[in-house]
């Protein structure tokens, strides 16, 4: 058997769940990466606003190392230093009291949802159960987060599915004060929708969401996994919206590229997450917050988070000169560094074209659906390299275009 490494493996060797491209990236530097065949390619995509800081970053490499050298796992019979620094550091940059460590966002979420329900069985009874959340919203890929997530593919299949979840559309106020009640122990939302289309919550409707659930005596929680550390222009997107959750999840962009997950919240809500209510076999472990530490270090400053804002623009400009050429984008919206173009009614279904187009021309980018070009580079991306990006992408979609 030969030992040079193809695509074709994945059909050998691994689920077919996934399906992915041909290119096999095998070294990154920054907001580049080259694959087998030394091609180089600009990483608009940044493995799904993962890599905040890009790819090998001198920081998180540092502390990947230096902690690798000293001690990568315990129990949670035991904490360590990293852990306790890092839960520190969240706390004071934020609304919360309180953390817990995980390793996914899946998993945040998945603690977020067990936690409300606690909460309100403590609290208020069993009778107070029910859980609103938003259509095409996303949560992750447990039985519990894909049912609260709101997208029908994502279940299909996989029922029964847990009980208590009733979805509302996104943005309509109306509809979520129609659904909520007494009997609604939380409400979870994306402050921007991600995989849902990049489609920013308005003020008014996060701004209402928060006083329906203190008017139900009900938990509000942001699940920021993607929004989260930076990727808004802020440290995490609900300091945009003048309102402050119960519960909020982190994970992608935390780590820059390292598992983790934590979920955060205040110390009323977060004491009914008693000692062996829940727990996570690798939450908390010292290489992965040493790791996340850095990230913290790194993103929490006027530079990154000024950066951020500064690439938003030319990104926006970039795209708004695409568009102006081609027509083609209905709307560019977002915040931050999670942008997405979504595509006039003629090339609804068609947003793949342009993430395979762009990978020919020397670019990667992502999709929301088949209907939006979503956008997720690295926050300390440099001026030159985005430049350089959008030429690339400009090319590809001239050739989509052109047919």
């Amino acid at each position: 058997m030969s030992d040079a490494v193809t695509r074709d493996w994945f059909d050998q060797y691994m689920a077919p769940n996934y399906n992915p491209g041909a290119v096999i990236p095998v070294r990154g530097k920054g907001s580049r990466v080259w694959d087998q065949d030394g091609h180089e390619y600009i990483d608009m995509a940044t493995g799904i606003a993962v890599s905040a800081l890009g790819h090998c970053h001198p920081a998180l490499l540092d502390a990947l190392t230096t902690q690798g050298s000293h001690l990568w796992h315990l129990s949670n019979v035991m904490t360590n230093e990293p852990a306790l620094r890092l839960a520190r550091k969240l706390v004071e940059a934020t609304f919360a009291d309180k953390v817990f460590f995980c390793s996914s966002g899946g998993e945040a979420n998945e603690a977020a949802l067990k936690l409300a329900r606690k909460y309100a069985s403590e609290h208020f009874g069993a009778d107070k159960r029910e859980i609103i959340a938003f259509k095409q919203a996303f949560h992750g890929r447990t039985l519990f987060t894909v049912t609260v997530g709101g997208q029908p593919k994502y279940t299909e299949g996989f029922e029964p599915l847990p009980g208590g979840v009733t979805h509302v559309a996104y943005n309509d106020l109306d509809a979520l004060q129609a659904a909520i009640s007494d009997k609604t122990c939380a409400v979870i939302m994306e402050p921007m929708q991600g995989e849902g289309g990049i489609i920013p919550g308005t003020a008014e409707f996060v701004q209402g969401v928060r006083a329906a659930c203190d008017a139900n005596n009900a938990l509000l929680i942001f699940d920021e996994v993607q929004t989260g550390v930076g990727r808004s222009g802020t440290l995490y997107a609900y300091e945009q919206f003048g309102v402050s959750p119960d519960i909020l999840t982190s994970a992608k962009g935390l780590g820059g590229g390292f598992p983790v997950g934590a979920m955060l919240a205040t110390d009323t809500v977060m004491a009914s997450l008693k000692v062996g209510t829940h727990g996570s076999t690798y939450g908390g472990n010292p290489l992965a917050c040493a790791v996340a530490e850095a990230v913290i270090d790194h993103v929490n400053t006027p530079e990154i988070l000024g950066n951020v804002k500064a690439r938003h623009d030319q990104l926006v400009a970039g795209l708004d000169a695409i568009n102006a050429k081609h027509g083609i984008f209905e709307q560019v919206r977002g915040m931050g560094l999670l942008m997405g173009a979504a595509l006039v009614p003629d090339w609804h279904g068609r947003a793949r074209e342009f993430l395979t187009a762009g990978v020919e021309h020397g670019v990667m980018v992502l999709v929301a659906g088949p209907n939006v070009v979503r956008f997720a580079p690295a926050l300390n991306m440099p001026e030159a390299d985005m430049a350089e990006a959008l030429a690339r992408f400009t090319k590809a979609v001239d050739q989509v275009v052109a047919g």
